[in-house]
């Protein structure tokens, strides 16, 4: 890597084998893509942050409201798009 290169993270993420050993055996979840997203890897290197967000998250995405899922994951892919969120 370029030493001048920016970093994907500005955290050390821990690699799948490590949360796949800490994810508990059968776990489902509504974004099984058969790897594990980067927010995820970023959420477990910060337990205390990462548990915090996952509540509010599923209160967000998953409760009623306004907004059907549909539109709420619309909403969230381009306000990740327009700051240029790799997570």
């Amino acid at each position: 890597m370029d030493e001048h290169a920016e970093p994907d993270a500005w955290v050390a993420l821990p690699s799948e084998d490590q949360v796949r050993e800490e994810m508990p055996a059968g776990i489902t979840t509504p974004y099984d893509f058969d790897y594990l997203p980067n927010m995820t890897r970023l959420l477990m290197a910060l337990p205390r942050i990462g548990m915090s967000f996952r509540r509010h998250f599923s209160e967000v995405m998953f409760k009623p409201g306004v907004l059907s899922r549909q539109e709420k994951e619309l909403v969230a892919a381009v306000a990740a798009a327009a700051q240029d969120c790799h997570y």
